[in-house]
């Protein structure tokens, strides 16, 4: 490809952002996090990186820093992403993720920079009608976070018709895990995820874990979930960002996932199979809206960019994860 162009990353002082950081450097590409810190960690931005701290939404200084900087693709990742709160605060998320994009968007657009890559979510799937699933399936998610999403990838679609925009969306599934060389890790203020909880519990941050319910329509009755590695998933989005750069016109939605499910209760026994000694479980209810099972169909990225996961092993994720979490005990 010659001398790669400079990228920004959106949100690159948070958990997935800042892999994908990680991941554009160590395969030689300049990178500019933009990143207001409202929950990211200035920590976590990949020495290498250049750094500007503001609002995505923040017109000025987006269209003066893509000019300054030379950007030439957006890897947008920056907004709100607790599902729960998204339920209590609906109009939050319609402001930070799809009101927020619009802008950049356009932003974007005004400086010459016409090719983007959106970080999406399975919830745009809502309860599906079959799995695994794929890219074609009906969307209808039930939460704002979900729908906030999808209206932002119902904008990239509209602009690539009207004005020519490339891009790619990757909807990703459960991400867990930290990198390998532990320079970073999730650091969220709030756990909702079910392998950063058992990992708390196995550092002691936390007295056990609950599964919200053991009545669901799978082998063992606990929710399945997809889980990917979240270095994996920061790769994808390096060989779609070439893939994007490589071929004009490129305008797809594609997965982001493993292919293959694991229950709550298969989780946790390979936790415990790690950490060497079981954690303490609580049975709780269901959580509303939580569907049976969530698996991806990732033919099409495998297709389209030649992704080949690295850490495709369930211990593997929560090893790394544990010791990430380990790491942070340490750090106080």
């Amino acid at each position: 490809m010659g001398e790669k162009p400079p990228i920004l990353v959106t949100g690159g002082a948070g958990y997935i952002g800042s892999h994908a950081a990680l991941a554009l450097l160590d395969a030689g590409w300049p990178v500019v996090v933009l990143d207001d810190l409202s929950s990211g960690h200035r920590w976590a931005v990949p020495e290498g990186a250049t750094f500007v701290q503001g609002d995505i939404a923040d017109a000025g200084l987006v269209g003066a820093m893509l000019k300054e900087h030379g950007i030439q693709a957006i890897l947008h990742f920056a907004g709100s992403i607790l599902v729960a709160e998204s339920m209590t605060e609906p109009l939050l998320y319609y402001r930070n993720n799809t009101a927020a994009t619009r802008t950049l968007l356009e932003t974007a657009m005004a400086a010459g920079v016409n090719r983007f890559l959106f970080s999406s979510t399975a919830a745009t799937y809502g309860v599906p009608d079959a799995v695994p699933i794929r890219e074609d399936a009906p969307t209808r998610p039930i939460n704002p976070y979900g729908r906030s999403k999808l209206m932002s990838e119902h904008m990239l679609a509209d602009a690539g018709m009207a004005n020519g925009l490339d891009y790619v969306v990757l909807r990703y599934f459960n991400v867990a895990g930290a990198d390998p060389a532990g320079r970073s890790g999730q650091t969220g203020k709030v756990s909702t995820h079910l392998i950063k909880i058992a990992a708390e519990a196995a550092t002691g941050k936390r007295d056990g874990v609950a599964v919200y319910g053991t009545d669901y329509a799978t082998p063992d009755g606990s929710c399945v979930r997809d889980y990917i590695h979240v270095s994996d998933l920061a790769d994808a989005h390096v060989a779609a960002l070439e893939h994007l750069l490589a071929n004009p016109g490129t305008r797809v939605t594609m997965n982001c996932g493993y292919g293959r499910g694991f229950s709550v209760l298969e989780v946790l026994d390979a936790v415990d199979e790690v950490v060497g000694e079981p954690l303490p479980r609580r049975i709780e209810n269901r959580r509303p809206g939580d569907p049976d099972a969530l698996v991806a169909d990732t033919g099409l990225m495998a297709a389209t960019t030649g992704w080949i996961p690295k850490h495709d092993h369930l211990p593997t994720i929560i090893a790394h994860a544990i010791a990430w979490e380990r790491r942070l005990v340490e750090r106080g």
